[in-house]
């Protein structure tokens, strides 16, 4: 079953190989030139907060003089969020439904081997090999990427980057979250395939389950896995304040500067003195033209400012967690699988 199961994705793995093969070509050339930059910039070496500041801002404003450095750091991060992707549609869809459709099942499950088996060995074989793809992909970025994490990191120390690993859209091309992904994808691709029993449909369906499930966690789940840290403080100086007024003054929303180096914001709000989120209305001095009269009116509120984060310290926890989220959900996939061939003895 092994042997028969490579020969049939021999296609695939030397798609793949070729992927990790040409990425890995242009990340070796360009990776000691960056690493090199990096020495020199002196970040590794800068203690205060406002040297690392500036060296960082020159670094960051060197890489981005370089258009190849800047396009392999974009690269990178759609590589990693495109191969599980990939291997749910082209590697997990197919996997079942071909046999499907050439009518090969029935030849397979009349010999020796049973349906268990069978779908054993396919999903251990290809499921290891997506999980070691992925794998592969994020540490050759992340050794590549790796002056720019440190970099990241330090100008966050200084106030000078405004994002950081947690940062949503970055976080998901980063760590061991990638292997999460693939063997999330694949189990989900096998999935659609043993219940649509058509390779087409299956992969239109594991795409838009996986851009779905992928949306929802980045932006709704993923900050409520681990309890977010609520800061109530003073709202400060009005004239750094942004306001939102609309409906004629009827609403007025009131937002504060905050900053926390490296800390993933999930909401910033001003809440009055009873702790409620205030909303208004505002007065005519806010309406009109006169900024001072607005900022007095703000001062006499006494609002303060209820910020909710995850703070940059929390990377780590939140790699392991998803990941291991991913792969229990893989596991569970599988498992249906196994359980939705066996009990159709007809089929």
């Amino acid at each position: 079953m092994i042997w028969l199961t490579w020969r049939q994705f021999r296609a695939q793995a030397i798609v793949a190989i070729s992927a990790l093969a040409t990425l890995a070509i242009a990340l070796a050339v360009t990776g000691p030139q960056l690493a090199s930059m990096y020495g020199t910039s002196g970040i590794a070496t800068c203690s205060a907060k406002s040297d690392c500041g500036a060296v960082v801002s020159k670094f960051i404003s060197e890489l981005k003089a370089d258009s190849v450095y800047e396009a392999l750091f974009y690269v990178g991060i759609a590589v990693l969020y495109a191969a599980p992707v990939a291997i749910g549609v082209f590697w997990g869809a197919p996997l079942v439904t071909r046999e499907y459709e050439a009518g090969t099942l029935r030849l397979v499950w009349n010999q020796s081997v049973i349906r268990t088996r069978w779908l054993a060995a396919k999903l251990g074989l290809i499921g290891l090999a997506a999980i070691a793809t992925a794998g592969l992909f994020s540490l050759i970025v992340s050794w590549w990427a790796s002056p720019i994490d440190r970099a990241i990191q330090a100008g966050n120390s200084g106030g000078t980057i405004g994002f950081g690993r947690l940062d949503p859209l970055v976080f998901g091309a980063s760590g061991i979250v990638p292997i999460g992904y693939a063997a999330f994808a694949f189990a989900l691709g096998v999935t659609a395939g043993v219940l649509i029993r058509r390779t087409v449909p299956a992969m239109v369906a594991t795409l838009s389950s996986f851009a779905a499930v992928e949306l929802a966690w980045t932006f709704w789940i993923r900050a409520h896995l681990i309890t977010p840290v609520r800061v109530i403080a003073p709202l400060g100086n009005p004239a750094n304040l942004g306001l939102l007024i609309v409906q004629n003054g009827k609403s007025m929303t009131v937002r504060g500067n905050w900053s926390m180096p490296g800390a993933w914001l999930i909401s910033n709000q001003s809440i009055d003195q009873a702790g409620h989120v205030f909303t208004g209305p505002a007065t005519q001095a806010c309406l009109g033209n006169s900024i001072s009269a607005c900022n007095a009116w703000l001062a006499s509120k006494h609002l303060r400012q209820l910020v909710t984060y995850q703070p940059a310290s929390r990377f780590w926890a939140f790699q392991w967690s998803e990941t291991a989220i991913f792969l229990a959900l893989a596991l569970a996939l599988a498992g249906f699988c196994a359980w939705w061939i066996g009990r159709r003895r007809s089929s």
